[in-house]
Parts: structure tokens; C-alpha cells; sequence
């Protein structure tokens, strides 16, 4: 091995467990609490995906992802507090999170304010444009949503 090749190594390493001790495992990675609560939500378990999501928020503080997935697990049982909170602070984790931009569009729905789903909606739009699936996904909501209650209104 080279001189060279070995400082390259090197360095990396010092970056992976810079990256570990620092809050979380190294960019990329999932950590195994976040992995076992994505397979509880697709299998909709969402008491049992909780307590997995809040020890990774313990060990990943700034991971958007946990507190994205928190907001969804708790809008699914219906927390709407709890999941706005959750969603916010994935929001400001990363401003840019188009899962969380669509997921809190979703709620705001689920609680009848249209106008902050559709505020989501143009932020993704800047974000990733029409094509995005998160952009498709919230589109199509508010499509039925208004629709929907079009019909209702007086």
C-alpha cells in the first residue's frame, strides 16, 4: 500500500468515527433503530415503532429522518400536536426534507387548513419541481381534498 493510499484510509477513518461520536452514524448510514422502525411502520405498528423512534431521536438529535418518521407515526395515531411538533422540528432540522414537506401537507389536510398543504406544496415545488414523487403525492391529496369539500361547501 501506498504511502498516499494509506493517508487517504486514514483520514477516513478519523472522518467515520468523527461522524459517529458525533451524534449518529456516518452520513449514508442508518442506524439499526431507525431501520427496525421503518419495517413497524410499513407494517403500520405504530405504538410498537414509537419508543424505536424516540431512542433513535436520543442517539441521532439531528437526524431529520427520525423526527420525519416520528410526525407520520403520530399523525397515524392520531396526535396531531405531537406529529406537528415532530414534523417541525425535521423541518428545521433540514428545510429542504421533501418527505417532511409532504407528510405535514398531508396533516395540515387531515385538520382542514388547505392553505398551509398548499404552502408545502409550492416549498417542494421550488425544492424538486412537478416530477418528485413528494411534490405528485401531496398534489394529488390536495386535489381530492378540495374537491371533496368543494362538494360540501354552501
Amino acid at each position: 500500500m501506498s504511502l498516499q493510499r494509506a493517508m487517504v484510509m486514514t483520514f477516513l477513518c478519523v472522518l467515520a468515527g468523527t461522524a459517529t461520536a458525533s451524534g449518529g452514524p456516518p452520513a449514508g448510514t442508518r442506524s439499526a433503530d431507525l431501520v427496525k422502525a421503518e419495517k413497524l411502520i410499513r407494517a403500520e405498528k405504530w405504538d410498537e415503532a414509537v419508543p424505536v423512534l424516540e431512542s433513535a431521536a436520543q442517539s441521532e438529535p439531528s437526524n431529520a429522518d427520525v423526527f420525519n418518521w416520528l410526525g407520520y407515526v403520530e399523525r397515524h395515531r392520531g396526535n396531531m400536536d405531537a406529529s406537528f411538533a415532530h414534523y417541525e422540528k425535521a423541518l428545521q432540522l433540514d428545510p429542504k426534507h421533501r418527505g417532511a414537506h409532504e407528510y405535514v401537507g398531508e396533516a395540515y389536510l387531515m385538520v382542514g387548513n388547505l392553505e398551509k398543504a398548499r404552502e408545502h406544496l409550492a416549498t417542494l415545488q421550488k425544492l424538486c419541481g412537478t416530477r418528485c414523487e413528494e411534490y405528485k403525492d401531496l398534489k394529488k391529496d390536495i386535489e381530492e381534498y378540495a374537491a371533496e369539500h368543494a362538494s360540501t361547501a354552501p
